[in-house]
């Protein structure tokens, strides 16, 4: 399949069904279908997560890290499979193996989306996921997500 670059949001809302204020993934910069997605999130001061984690000392919560890779998988599966998200299935993040996270993600960080498609088997894909700031790893797991029928 032919490689995609630079998906404005405009384009992200079509192919996730996520609205704010979960919908975690800003631009996309470059999709190989079949293969690979690079997008990032823009962490800002205005995220709801901040009132409560940690009032003094803001952290996006871990779990919303691995979330925001989840949706890049997303679009990436979308991008391959040439569909789009309707209201007559789901796609389900339903796993992670060999979570770590190894820093911290503060306001003004531009989180990157690395994900490329490890395997994908009867509505079942894995991924090899890793978030990146300043080029330095913050988080990196194996994701697997399901599409069901609803």
């Amino acid at each position: 399949m032919e490689r995609v670059d630079l998906m404005d949001i405009h384009e992200i809302l079509e192919h996730l069904p996520h609205r704010y204020p979960f919908l975690l993934v800003d631009r996309v910069l470059e999709v190989v279908p079949g293969k690979s997605i690079h997008a990032y999130k823009n962490i800002t001061m205005n995220e709801p997560y901040f009132v409560g984690h940690f009032p003094h000392h803001p952290v996006m919560p871990g779990v919303l890290i691995m979330e925001a890779l989840a949706q890049a998988a997303g679009i990436l599966s979308f991008k391959t499979m040439d569909t789009k998200p309707d209201a007559n299935s789901v796609f389900y993040f339903v796993g992670i193996d060999e979570c770590r996270f190894k820093k911290p993600v503060m306001p003004g960080d531009q989180l990157h989306l690395h994900v490329q498609i490890a395997r994908q088997m009867r509505g079942i894909w894995k991924y090899v996921a890793e978030a990146r700031v300043d080029g330095q790893v913050v988080a990196e797991g194996k994701l697997m997500c399901a599409q069901r029928d609803i």
